[in-house]
């Protein structure tokens, strides 16, 4: 279903708000405020325009400015953590791409990086409650996530007619924030460089259709539901991974149709 209105619950309650400061706390997480613009310096003014000769952004201004937001990136590369903030950042949207992520991308010193930009762990196999919670405060405060259902990087594109193998964590957060009354719109996206292995000088695209949502399925029907959901977003994002291959090859003008 498209999206009607972003959310039932726009503006955080004081509760929400204190909830998602105790789980902040636990897990370690929070933006930076002297990190995060330097960070955000030395990615999109420097080592992007540096790799990449050029950037196309599709269906950006489906954005919404406020209000909770999922994203789901189909994943290519580990630039993707670069390029989806160019496209859907503050610069672009004035907010911040929280990325969920692996635990094991939350090690060492690119943990203690990653924690401060604001990103917070989960392990695929056995997600705590506490990670599940969290996102679900971030939402529920009108935060944009970021999600990659696919769990982990792939290089080979997708024939055409085939599905993509998505993990269903994203569906069922969809489902808990929609249980609290928090409608929250799923974008998929799709990425696509010029290789599958993005080189110097090369070109990147990002295409963001339009929303989906999920609603509080009748009781004893949510799996039923996130499975439905997971094969419409996996539908969705192939679509977008496609339209952002077209804009690479010069058959997609940004903004425009194939």
């Amino acid at each position: 279903m498209l999206l009607g209105s972003p959310s039932t619950r726009s503006i955080p309650a004081a509760a929400d708000r204190a909830d998602l400061a105790r789980r902040q706390r636990g897990l370690g997480t929070g933006i930076s405020p002297w990190l995060a613009p330097l960070a955000m310096l030395v990615t999109q003014d420097l080592a992007l325009p540096t790799y990449f000769r050029r950037i196309t952004v599709l269906g950006a201004e489906r954005l919404p400015r406020s209000g909770p937001v999922l994203l789901a990136p189909t994943h290519k590369a580990r630039w993707d953590a670069l390029v989806l903030p160019h496209a859907a950042g503050r610069r672009v949207t004035g907010r911040d791409c929280r990325f969920m992520v692996t635990v094991d991308e939350m090690r060492g010193l690119q943990g203690w990086l990653l924690h401060r930009l604001g990103c917070f762990p989960v392990d695929q196999s056995r997600p705590s409650l506490l990670s599940l919670r969290y996102a679900l405060d971030l939402l529920t405060a009108g935060e944009q996530l970021v999600v990659f259902p696919e769990g982990q990087i792939r290089r080979r594109h997708a024939a055409a007619g085939d599905a993509l193998r998505l993990h269903q964590g994203l569906a069922r957060l969809a489902l808990m924030a929609a249980s609290k009354g928090v409608l929250v719109p799923v974008f998929p996206v799709g990425i696509a460089y010029g290789h599958a292995w993005p080189r110097p000088f090369d070109t990147a695209a990002v295409s963001f259709g339009e929303p989906l949502t999920i609603e509080p399925p009748p009781e004893g029907q949510g799996r039923r539901t996130a499975v439905d959901f997971t094969h419409r977003l996996a539908a969705a994002m192939a679509a977008e991974e496609h339209r952002a291959r077209q804009a690479l090859s010069g058959r997609v003008v940004p903004g425009g149709q194939p």
